[in-house]
């Protein structure tokens, strides 16, 4: 009884550390981070991405009026690209320009056409250069395109499947630490990425399971089936996609870094989940 009830306190405190790691949602519990922790919080990075996703779909909707008492904003807020910036505010918001931090730092060190050492460098810099801005700015003009895209589509497609982009693209981040090596060399492996060292196949393998069961059950959800032909469509469609993706990204960010760190995680992340807004789109239109 002891050993399981153990066993759950750990679970809890993985996904807690999850939470708090990956965004700024409330999550009131005070934990001794260590790299056990970390290792363990990695399996639930796809259920973030789903909270994330339908905190966003469902925040879509309500701007819109749906859901609402009549009266109550009714006809919704303005136009797609209004409600658009305002998710893309509290997207930026809810996981504390996380991931945009790292997609502007690995702009600026990639896009210096340096040596690995001094890229590496670049990229420990707390200063952000005109590469981070360029590409923060591109990628997050990307992003309010495709929000309003999909605030064209069906309430029940809009509010499920809209959390495939960000579930898919944290369960990447997991595959990426777990299948590169880490760039810094060992006098300076000090950094965030580091605490995920040890990441091996009974993490991935439960994360993934996991990522899966999560789309399965969002893509069917608004059809009222658990396995639908387009839950199964759209879960394949972000899975292989996610790894195409992510894998030629890992590949050509080891090749110029001699490994990955913490902040091209994060930008894969935003890369992938970016793409994923475009794709995922253009199959359930």
């Amino acid at each position: 009884m002891r050993t399981m009830l153990g066993l759950v306190v750990k679970v809890l405190a993985a996904c807690a550390a999850a939470f708090q790691f990956l965004t700024r949602l409330p999550v009131p519990i005070q934990l001794q981070y260590d790299h056990a922790l970390f290792r363990r919080s990695v399996i639930f990075y796809p259920l973030v991405g789903a909270v994330l996703g339908l905190l966003l779909s469902l925040t879509g909707l309500l701007l819109q009026g749906y859901g609402l008492p009549d009266g109550w904003l009714s006809g919704g807020i303005g136009s797609s690209g209004v409600i658009a910036a305002l998710l893309l505010v509290l997207w930026v918001a809810i996981t504390g320009a996380l991931h945009l931090d790292g997609l502007m730092d690995t702009a600026d060190g990639i896009f210096s056409h340096r040596s690995r050492e001094q890229m590496l460098e670049i990229m420990k810099d707390s200063r952000v250069g005109a590469m981070g801005v360029v590409g923060c700015m591109l990628l997050l003009l990307c992003k309010w395109t495709l929000l309003q895209q999909w605030l064209t589509l069906p309430v029940g497609t809009f509010a499920y499947m809209l959390p495939l982009s960000a579930l898919w693209s944290r369960w990447y981040m997991v595959v990426a630490i777990a299948c590169w090596p880490y760039a810094r060399n060992e006098e300076t492996k000090r950094g965030l990425g580091s605490f995920f060292r040890g990441i091996g196949w009974r993490h991935l393998s439960i994360h993934t399971a996991l990522a899966i069961a999560l789309s399965l059950l969002l893509a069917g959800w608004h059809e009222g089936e658990w396995i639908s032909s387009q839950a199964l469509m759209a879960t394949g469609v972000a899975l292989l996609s996610t790894l195409l993706i992510g894998v030629g990204m890992s590949m050509y960010l080891n090749r110029k870094l001699g490994g990955l760190t913490g902040d091209t995680y994060g930008a894969m992340n935003e890369i992938v989940e970016t793409a994923l807004l475009l794709i995922i789109y253009l199959v359930v239109r």
